[in-house]
């Protein structure tokens, strides 16, 4: 399954609480529920103003499905074509 990063432009986002946080996260579980099992979230990378996130999808076009269903930026989807590690250095 194609594996994608999607950068979201949320200024502030980083200054959130658990909470709010929890919530985001239930909204998207939920829109990923209703769009079945071929979408999904792997983990996010929080920053001051804006969340990375990595997907496993068979397209961009469902990923932007579930950005505009859950209510969320999506900015920029990136395909991940390898990734590499420290141990690619050996």
């Amino acid at each position: 399954m194609p594996e994608f990063v999607i950068e979201r432009n949320m200024p502030g986002v980083g200054a959130l609480g658990p909470g709010e946080l929890k919530g985001a996260s239930q909204t998207s579980c939920s829109v990923l529920r209703e769009l079945g099992p071929e979408i999904q979230w792997v983990h996010s990378y929080v920053t001051d103003d804006k969340i990375y996130c990595i997907y496993r999808a068979p397209s961009e076009d469902l990923i932007r499905q579930h950005a505009e269903q859950a209510g969320f930026p999506a900015n920029a989807i990136s395909q991940v074509r390898t990734v590499i590690d420290p141990t690619t250095a050996e």
